[in-house]
């Protein structure tokens, strides 16, 4: 059975009563206050209606706090700043003495970016800035440019994975890209090289990455090889003797020890000389002074022995039917003169 409602006089006539009337007074003080720009929204709209009252407690509640939380922001900022720059000296200095100078200052730009990212994300975000929306428009512009720059993002993978695995490093001289030369500097994007004739060539990474890398001076040591042909009517072993004489006058610059040392080895018959090939090892420094002199000494030594070097040449034997040398096949005949040529004559 239902209770009767209550009189107006009743206390919870009353009651009941005034909770309706101050339900929007509770709803309208639970509220929160409005944000600084819907704040700055009502205040240029009250302005342009000549309504200038809400100007100081504008400026009291919700700009002066705006502009310290800015301050403070900033403050963060710089000593974030600070900090990845001290980190980024401490980390990268050990690694360019020890392990190689243009891997520590990639080591020290990556730690720099990563902790200012990190900072000014945070300072964003205890700002209140909308941070999943300004990180959806950095991935789409992000892909824009990746698209746009395909292939300064390849040479910027090139050069990180160059940096990381180090095929090569500065001051080493390789064959890179079809050209030769002194790696002067490695960049995030390109690798400078300064040929022997002095010149300065910059190749993008991605055609160094993508091709044959030779590093001819990453060893100690290298071998020298001088190929040389005799002829046919030398002696074997007086020709042995005399290419062993040329490695011996220059054993100052040889370097000994297992897998190194020299060697003289019969390569092969050739078709007008015997082949041999002269094999000396010695300071990757000294290779091509030891090549050149090693060239040297083995032209004087088989002079010293009488022992020619030939020139490539071809023995042709033509035999007629009936044995005797001479030309194969019928003489020449000269064709006669066309009729034209007749009655001109």
């Amino acid at each position: 059975m239902n209770s009767p409602a209550p009189y107006a006089g009743e206390p919870g006539a009353a009651t009941s009563s005034h909770l309706e009337n101050m339900s929007p007074i509770a709803d309208a003080a639970s509220a929160p206050p409005p944000g600084i720009a819907d704040a700055t929204s009502q205040l240029i709209g009250n302005m342009t209606e000549g309504d200038f009252t809400g100007l100081t407690t504008y400026a009291t509640t919700h700009l002066a706090p705006a502009l310290l939380s800015a301050g403070i922001g900033l403050f963060v900022v710089f000593m974030g700043y600070l900090v990845a720059k001290y980190l980024m000296r401490v980390i990268s200095q050990p690694v360019c003495r020890r392990v190689d100078e243009t891997l520590g200052k990639f080591v020290g730009k990556m730690v720099f970016y990563l902790i200012m990212f990190g900072v000014v994300g945070a300072v964003l975000s205890k700002l209140g800035a909308p941070l999943g929306g300004l990180a959806a428009m950095l991935a789409a512009a992000g892909f824009a440019i990746g698209l746009a720059f395909q292939g300064t993002l390849s040479n910027f993978a090139s050069g990180v994975l160059m940096l990381v695995f180090r095929p090569f490093k500065v001051g080493d001289v390789v064959t890179a890209a079809s050209v030769t030369g002194k790696v002067n500097e490695i960049d995030l994007f390109t690798t400078t090289l300064d040929t022997p004739d002095n010149r300065r060539i910059i190749v993008p990474n991605s055609a160094i990455s993508g091709g044959t890398i030779e590093n001819i001076t990453h060893h100690a040591h290298r071998r020298v090889e001088v190929c040389v042909g005799v002829d046919y009517t030398a002696d074997l072993q007086t020709t042995r003797n005399s290419l062993q004489q040329a490695i011996d006058n220059l054993s100052e610059m040889m370097i000994p020890g297992e897998g190194r040392g020299s060697a003289v080895v019969l390569a092969g018959l050739g078709a007008s000389s015997v082949d041999w090939k002269v094999r000396m090892w010695v300071a990757a420094s000294n290779y091509w002074p030891a090549n050149e002199m090693l060239l040297a000494e083995v032209k004087t030594q088989l002079d010293a022995a009488e022992i020619g070097i030939p020139y490539p040449q071809m023995d042709v034997h033509v035999k007629n039917e009936d044995g005797t040398s001479g030309l194969v096949g019928p003489p020449k005949v000269r064709p006669s003169r066309r009729a034209s040529e007749r009655l001109a004559s």
